[in-house]
């Protein structure tokens, strides 16, 4: 009985993070006009994410740096989706750059306080109610 509770708990879990309430549509954001590419990585599907696709890229104009997701991003939705810069990839010291603005096309975050990427390498989607994994990109100095 006890087995078919946790069971039950863990299902509901993971059901409740599958729901759907990000925006879907392509805001189609860009990079600033001649902003200089910094670091960029290829998104990985996390534990949650599914049908992940796209580049997280960090570019800096005048002293500010922006992560940038491609025309090419996409992912599964999901009910507390945010964007981080992380130390690794299952984020416990992380920059928050704020809630994933859509699942599918080009957005842009715009860093509000300094981040030492070489410290900060990961862009991350995470479902932050449920501590959930759903994508990842390792970000390489170019």
């Amino acid at each position: 009985m006890k087995t078919m509770i946790t069971f039950m708990l863990a299902s509901l879990l993971l059901v409740s993070c599958i729901r759907e309430n990000t925006a879907t549509e392509d805001l189609m954001e860009m990079a600033p006009e001649n902003a200089a590419l910094k670091f960029s990585g290829n998104f990985m599907q996390g534990p949650y994410g599914n049908n992940v696709n796209g580049r997280a890229e960090i570019y800096e104009k005048n002293g500010t740096y922006t992560l940038a997701f491609n025309d090419g991003f996409t992912i599964s939705n999901g009910p507390d989706l945010y964007v981080y810069v992380s130390k690794e990839q299952q984020p416990s010291q992380f920059v928050s750059l704020g809630k994933l603005k859509s699942v599918n096309g080009g957005q842009i975050y715009t860093f509000t306080s300094s981040v030492n990427f070489d410290e900060y390498k990961y862009a991350v989607v995470h479902c932050q109610q449920y501590n959930h994994l759903f994508s990842y990109a390792l970000l390489e100095k170019l």
